[in-house]
């Protein structure tokens, strides 16, 4: 009725589970993420032109800046995007030449993805908390974003906000999709006390992939480097 799927990404292993019916698969879907911990809590930060923020870095696979939009003067849910997009890029900016982060396994990792701004709303409650994650090279994700959610979620169990197992709802300012998230393990990450976080959501097949090995192909069983 449920199909384990690991799968090996660039932040270590993380195991997908999939309902299945016997003829297609179904929803939702969850995963459990890598360890998950808050690198830093009410780091102050100055903003160029904005002033100084207050924020919060939690690792989820990758790192990511937290702070409420109303700091930055703006509405996580009313705000246009460029303008919460713009203010996000700007605090992600001054946190990558304020603050040194550190992976406890690869260095490689040790670098911060993206801001995500929310409502302000990280102590418990039924009702959804909305965010918006801007990454990369100033992307917007459609969704509240796994590693974020997961990010999140650890941010709020070492704050005391929330406990192992309970379910928090979270939803994306863009297109107003949902998330859930909770903490199902603590665990140690090097120094970091951490947790492992599984994440629901729904998923839709949007392609398929075919992957051919022709005999000709002198590496068709792969190569490894020494």
């Amino acid at each position: 009725p449920e199909t384990a799927v690991h799968l090996r990404c660039p932040c270590g292993p993380v195991t997908a589970f999939v309902p299945w019916d016997g003829r297609c698969s179904g929803n939702p879907v969850r995963f459990h993420s890598v360890p998950a911990f808050a690198a830093a809590t009410d780091l102050a930060i100055d903003v160029p032109g904005r002033g100084k923020v207050v924020v919060d870095i939690g690792y989820g696979g990758t790192f990511y800046a937290f702070l409420s939009a109303e700091q930055l003067g703006l509405d996580v849910c009313s705000s246009k995007t460029r303008d919460l997009v713009s203010a996000a890029s700007a605090v992600t900016e001054s946190v990558k030449k304020q603050f040194k982060l550190h992976h406890p396994e690869s260095e490689d990792l040790a670098f911060l993805y993206g801001t995500i701004l929310t409502d302000g709303k990280d102590a418990f409650s039924e009702e959804p908390t909305t965010n918006i994650c801007v990454f990369a090279d100033e992307q917007v994700d459609r969704s509240p974003t796994g590693s974020g959610v997961t990010a999140r979620i650890a941010l709020q169990y070492h704050k005391g906000l929330i406990q192992l197992n309970q379910t928090r709802t979270f939803r994306s300012s863009t297109t107003g999709s949902l998330f859930t998230g909770k903490a199902v393990k603590a665990t140690k990450f090097g120094d970091y006390n951490a947790v492992i976080v599984e994440v629901s959501g729904e998923a839709f097949y949007t392609g398929t992939a075919t992957f051919t090995v022709e005999e000709e192909d002198p590496l068709k069983y792969g190569f490894f480097f020494k």
